[in-house]
């Protein structure tokens, strides 16, 4: 996916889960975060950030932040923050034939039990729901999910269960927001219910997989497979 517009920024603060100061050409602007997760090891004083210029009627902030530098054992890593785009890049993705034929149908948003999974998808025989979740928490080329606790995370996974349960294929797919990370693993340590719902899952016959993506200052693309260890 591409973004247009787009500028360079040294971010300031935090504000709230929603907005963010950030210093662009010299001018404090505030600044709409598209990502409400802590992403505390992310948005740090003085740091690098790319944010795309939405002159919209109605907007109560020009920019949208995006994506940020990060300094990591190997340098430094540009990680995209945009809560939005897994779910555009994984579209793309799906669509280039990645996972099923270039003929699949592709569904956007589908109801399924008590909540709306990311994509329903129809190959030949094949019936699918698919759930999607942004990664963009590392450490030592380790991404783990979630950044803060996530009950709806937990509800979706059971939801996957249930679809396996039914004769579907499920699949959650985690979509990591950066390149030269290793492995993928669940965060026990900040939300443990839902490390367990994840491998319930995988015992339940849900696939679990997870894709890094290369990331620039205007563009997010699904790349390659990353291991999982639930």
């Amino acid at each position: 996916m591409k973004y247009e517009n787009i500028c360079s920024g040294k971010f300031i603060r935090r504000q709230n889960r929603f907005v963010a100061e950030v210093e662009i050409e010299g001018r404090r602007e505030t600044v709409h975060v598209k990502n409400t997760g802590r992403c505390r090891e992310l948005l740090i004083s003085g740091t690098l950030c790319f944010l795309s210029c939405q002159d919209k009627k109605g907007r109560k902030t020009r920019f949208d932040l995006i994506s940020v530098e990060k300094e990591t054992e190997s340098g430094i890593m540009l990680i995209n923050m945009d809560s939005q785009a897994p779910n555009e890049a994984a579209e793309e993705w799906l669509r280039r034939g990645s996972l099923f034929s270039s003929e699949a149908k592709v569904q956007r948003e589908v109801r399924f039990g008590d909540s709306r999974l990311d994509f329903y998808i129809e190959d030949g025989g094949r019936r699918c729901y698919m759930e999607v979740k942004g990664v963009t928490l590392e450490n030592g080329g380790t991404a783990s999910f979630p950044d803060a606790p996530t009950e709806r995370g937990v509800r979706h996974l059971e939801e996957l269960v249930h679809a396996v349960k039914m004769g579907y294929e499920a699949y959650l797919l985690f979509v990591v927001q950066m390149k030269e990370i290793k492995k993928v693993v669940p965060n026990d340590q900040t939300h443990p219910a839902f490390g367990e719902a994840l491998r319930r899952a995988a015992a339940a016959g849900v696939q679990i997989l997870a894709v890094d993506c290369k990331v620039t200052a205007d563009s997010l693309e699904i790349d390659r497979y990353v291991p999982v260890e639930v």
